[in-house]
């Protein structure tokens, strides 16, 4: 463990609010208008940390704990997970299995948040989300094990530590399979477009907004934080596959991890703004496709 490896957990947490920021200046861009500043998530977390919260009488501790046990399960993520190539502050044999079990915890609480509400409209926002999940959850888990067959390794820094130019040009198709998977899973798992939009109040599209629509105040601050969180956690595991490879400064290969994720949210923002919503129905074939890019990552890995 070094000093970056201590100091990427700090910085996601700082510096996450800035990918959605980056986001919404790069649709603005190409939409020819000004769009809301960099800092606006800032901004919008400052005025909802300084409200209260209005709870329903139907609601009980679950609807309450749902927020902050999704931050939590987030800030745990951060612990094993690597940026680029520096090393995560807690590597171990399996970590990446954690790594997956936490995503799926955390959207499991913001699940049972949104049914304890006893509301319809939430509780089909709920079952949307569960039924994509089953299709992206296994997408993931193969796509790491490919990762982790290729590596000869079972920590998720190990795995990414050993990605070099070198290492892409001996494995190019299972490396190219397995990002281009995992990019689908990017944008699917943040709700972003072509599988869902997040500035959408249309009840027939929506899928992760509608289940937070009943929290407010410090309760829908924590739901934004952890959102530009799983931006983050989800975009290392992007961006970590690409080369170079270490360069021997660790506070070095953090800036350029730091980068590579500015790059990627300006990258969805360029995604969102040329690609239209696909039919809801057209969601499931979208996941099982990026499962089926990992899962040749994965027989690719057997040759």
């Amino acid at each position: 463990m070094n000093a970056a490896s201590i100091l990427h957990p700090v910085l996601a947490v700082a510096l996450a609010p800035l990918l959605p920021g980056a986001i919404n200046r790069t649709k603005a861009f190409f939409a020819g208008r000004q769009g809301p500043p960099l800092l606006q998530a800032y901004f919008d977390l400052w005025k909802l940390f300084r409200k209260g919260a209005t709870y329903s009488r139907t609601t009980t501790w679950i609807f309450r704990a749902g927020p902050i046990v999704n931050f939590a399960c987030l800030l745990a993520a951060l612990m094993v997970l690597p940026l680029g190539r520096v090393p995560a502050p807690l590597a171990f044999a399996g970590d990446f299995i954690l790594l997956a079990y936490l995503l799926g915890l955390g959207r499991f609480f913001t699940v049972v948040a949104a049914l304890d509400t006893g509301s319809s409209f939430e509780g089909m926002g709920a079952s949307r989300e569960v039924q994509f999940a089953t299709l992206a959850e296994p997408a993931l888990l193969v796509g790491l094990a490919a990762l982790a067959r290729q590596a000869q390794d079972l920590s998720l820094s190990a795995m990414y530590a050993g990605l070099s130019a070198a290492v892409w040009s001996q494995a190019l198709p299972l490396l190219a399979l397995v990002v281009a998977g995992f990019f689908v899973l990017y944008l699917s798992e943040n709700c972003r477009m072509p599988v869902d939009d997040p500035n959408t109040h249309l009840e027939l599209t929506m899928i992760h907004e509608v289940m937070v629509l009943d929290h407010g105040g410090v309760d829908f601050g924590f739901v934004q934080w952890a959102a530009a969180l799983k931006l983050w956690v989800l975009g290392a595991l992007v961006v970590g596959l690409f080369p170079p490879g270490a360069t021997g400064y660790p506070l070095a290969d953090l800036a350029a991890g730091l980068a590579g994720l500015l790059v990627l949210a300006i990258a969805t923002g360029a995604v969102e703004s040329c690609l239209a919503r696909v039919r809801l129905l057209r969601v499931p074939q979208l996941l099982v496709g990026a499962g089926v890019l990992c899962a040749l990552g994965l027989l690719l890995t057997f040759r």
